[in-house]
């Protein structure tokens, strides 16, 4: 028998939620369909949304806006267009659930549109009313962190609804780190690097080779022991060869970390809901990285690398799962499966 498939929609702001649905796609033994901004003949490639600025932080402009909607502007045609090709897809395919990854539109069209729903929850104070509705209308909901990182102010009905699947998209390499190398990560997310700051720390720590990977101003003056190296293919290799990492807080490094076990310096970027200041933070409290609020003034630098280092390993491994990415495909797919069972005993 055919299964019906699992439609995978895909947030287009930074890597981590594509990154996140390949890998579960990947693994699943259901047939996932993956929907979203940018995907080409990887999935169903959905008219763009963003507005006309190309700033997008998850809220439009309108002066109203129902309270269950985060972005909702008026007279957007790749809006229209979105929502039109979702629907039409849903209408076609009939898939068994969807998994919103992560958008309290797509997750409302969806249950409009009588599909089932798992939602990926991420960190932060989400108690405003749109995710709140979102959180109520799923079947269930993933957060790709360990529980330990959740934040305790977060509601004990949404704790209870969430299954915790840390180490989706973490592939990490067994090398022997060179203990001398400070790996420095730039995503995609948020803006460049500062070359220049990151120069001024490098020459501060001259014994150490430091090595940025990711978009980041050219400094003036580039010191020798610093190598600006862009994009790279394999960035869990460069985070496995490195003594100690400075980078954000979003969950596809926080989790590449954990899974390498190496000395970690976060630095939250600013993010809504707080997401990355929630990780950051309970990181810090569990011995696992060292956060720092703003980028560290030169002779700080020696002092927190030594902190950094000495931080237990037990503190990293605790919040990784070597099988994370074998356990969301699993409980997803037992969801699809029950939600064809439910429909079954409905007809």
């Amino acid at each position: 028998m055919t299964r019906r498939p699992i439609g995978y929609y895909v947030h287009h702001h930074g890597a981590g939620h594509r990154q996140r649905a390949e890998a579960i796609a990947t693994a699943c033994e259901w047939p996932v369909v993956l929907l979203g901004t940018g995907l080409g003949a990887a999935g169903i490639d959905l008219p763009d949304d963003r507005p006309v600025s190309g700033r997008f932080d998850g809220i439009d402009e309108a002066t109203t806006r129902p309270a269950a909607l985060h972005y909702a502007p008026i007279h957007h045609d790749g809006v229209r267009s979105r929502v039109a090709r979702i629907t039409q897809w849903i209408a076609a395919e009939r898939p068994a659930l969807m998994v919103i990854d992560v958008s309290a539109e797509v997750a409302m069209l969806a249950r409009l549109a009588s599909v089932p729903t798992l939602y990926v929850r991420l960190n932060g104070d989400r108690s405003d009313e749109a995710h709140l509705d979102a959180f109520r209308g799923a079947t269930g909901l993933l957060a790709p962190f360990h529980r330990d990182l959740e934040m305790p102010s977060t509601l004990a009905w949404i704790r209870d609804k969430t299954t915790y699947l840390p180490g989706i998209t973490a592939t990490p390499h067994i090398n022997a780190p060179q203990e001398n190398r400070i790996l420095v990560v730039i995503g995609r997310g948020g803006s460049p690097g500062d070359g220049a700051a990151i120069a001024r720390a490098a020459r501060a720590c001259p014994d150490m080779h430091w090595r940025v990977i990711g978009p980041v101003t050219v400094p003036v003056d580039q010191p020798a022991n610093l190598d600006l190296a862009g994009w790279v293919d394999d960035p869990a290799r460069e985070i496995a060869d490195a003594g100690l990492i400075v980078g954000a807080a979003g969950d596809g490094l926080v989790g590449a970390v954990m899974a390498a076990d190496r000395p970690f310096l976060c630095v939250p970027e600013a993010r809504p809901y707080g997401e990355q200041r929630a990780t950051a933070l309970a990181l810090d409290a569990l011995r696992a990285a060292i956060m720092i609020e703003t980028w560290p003034s030169p002779d700080q630098w020696p002092s927190l690398i030594d902190r950094a280092t000495a931080l237990p390993t037990h503190a990293r491994k605790r919040l990784h799962d070597p099988h994370g990415v074998d356990a969301a495909a699993a409980w997803i797919a037992s969801k699809a499966a029950a939600a064809v069972d439910e429909r079954e005993n409905l007809a």
